[in-house]
């Protein structure tokens, strides 16, 4: 709110504005008569005013270093213009309201200057509307202000609310990465050695039912060692040790081979120097992709392409599945569109969304390498329901939820 209001401030609670009783006023007029009749009219209509006037342009910023609550300015002075004194109120650390006062004014030339800022115009002949405009000029800035508080409030808010998540998703992923180790130190090497254990003993007993009994077990802890094994991997991909292609490569072979759903990936890079970090959100993004299109796109074909152009890696995972409805983009509990777009962010990357019913849905990782295509990417947080055209019949793009494979949410992941 504007200083020097006194007892006019509102409650925030009000729903009302409360009526102003006192006004600063800071008045560019070359006439020291039209001065005294606009506050006349403005005294008249039962405020208090408290009133500077000036004439030039050095004494108007001069002036602007005082707290007022509204400027009114003539259109037309010797040297100087309400025009210009419009640009020096809004060039300032603290804009106010602005309102025209002209014995001769074009419509256009209002206009002109309503669409440039100005809170409202009005002509000498009908200064009986003054009051009213201040107090509708002022009432509207203040309303501005308050909404520009509270975007700003927001912004912080979400941003807030960002770094959260971004903290725990890399919180998340060194758990995973410590979890992971502890398995292959400690009950890795238990298992081991208890097979060797277990081997020992099957080449030196003699009963055979101790040699059926070492059997199963051994069974058993070759089934517990390829679980411990899957499970590491779906912990920490040591596979990325060789680099995000081959383990895309891995990747699209084993869904192929687990699922029987045709998959293909494409590169236009055997070898990609990324900076850390990048190779395992892209992993994360295409192993959760394809674990809901398994899930849920009844899909018979997906393509994974990996491509780096203009220093910007972009991972695309396609599926010719079922799409996506209305309502599966409108399911309020779902958060896996979130949380891709909270890993990507980590990264400085986003994720971009499209789907038609019956034709499959598209999903695009993009990751800027340097600073300057980040900053030209910075808001990539909608997406459209319209896939890319890619000529007939086209494959299109999906990805999953953030739990992955460990995701219990029933719903379509891109419903998120």
């Amino acid at each position: 709110m504007a200083a020097g209001l006194g007892d006019t401030r509102r409650m925030a609670s009000d729903a009302a504005p409360v009526r102003r009783t006192h006004l600063r006023v800071l008045h560019l007029e070359d006439s020291e008569l039209d001065h005294e009749l606009a506050m006349a009219h403005l005294r008249r209509a039962g405020l208090s005013i408290e009133t500077r006037r000036v004439e030039t342009e050095p004494a108007f910023r001069e002036a602007l270093g005082e707290p007022w609550d509204i400027v009114i300015s003539d259109f037309n002075l010797p040297g100087f213009s309400g025009l210009a004194a419009l640009e020096i109120v809004k060039a300032g650390p603290q804009p106010l309201p602005f309102i025209l006062v002209s014995g001769e004014i074009g419509e256009d030339v209002a206009v002109a200057a309503m669409r440039n800022g100005a809170s409202d115009y009005l002509l000498k002949a009908n200064l009986a509307r003054l009051a009213p405009a201040a107090e509708h000029a002022i009432d509207a800035h203040e309303a501005r202000l308050a909404r520009e508080a509270a975007d700003r409030e927001l912004s912080d808010s979400r941003r807030r609310v960002s770094e959260l998540a971004q903290h725990l998703q890399t919180s998340v992923d060194m758990e995973r990465a410590a979890i992971a180790r502890e398995i292959h130190d400690d009950v890795g090497g238990s298992l081991t050695a208890l097979k060797f254990d277990l081997a020992w003993i099957a080449r030196h007993a003699q009963a055979p039912e101790v040699q059926q009994r070492v059997q199963s077990a051994l069974e058993l802890l070759t089934h517990a060692i390829e679980s411990s094994k899957r499970i590491m991997h779906n912990l920490h991909p040591a596979i990325l040790e060789q680099g995000l292609v081959a383990a895309l490569q891995w990747m699209t072979s084993s869904f192929e081979k687990r699922t029987g759903v045709a998959c293909t990936f494409r590169t236009s890079h055997e070898v990609m120097q990324l900076p850390a970090g990048v190779p395992l959100v892209a992993y994360r993004t295409a192993q959760e992709a394809l674990t809901n299109i398994a899930k849920h796109a009844q899909a018979t074909r997906v393509l994974i392409d990996l491509s780096l152009a203009g220093d910007v890696l972009s991972l695309e995972v396609a599926d010719n599945g079922r799409g996506l409805s209305d309502a599966d983009l409108a399911k309020a509990r779902s958060f896996g569109i979130r949380g891709l777009h909270e890993r990507a962010s980590t990264v400085g990357g986003w994720v971009e969304l499209s789907s038609v019913a019956h034709q499959g849905t598209t999903l695009i990782l993009s990751v800027p390498l340097n600073p300057e295509a980040a900053t030209q990417h910075a808001d990539h947080d909608d997406f459209d329901e319209t896939p890319p055209d890619r000529g007939e019949n086209p494959p299109t793009v999906m990805a999953a939820s953030a739990a992955g494979d460990n995701a219990a949410d029933s719903s379509v992941w891109g419903a998120t």
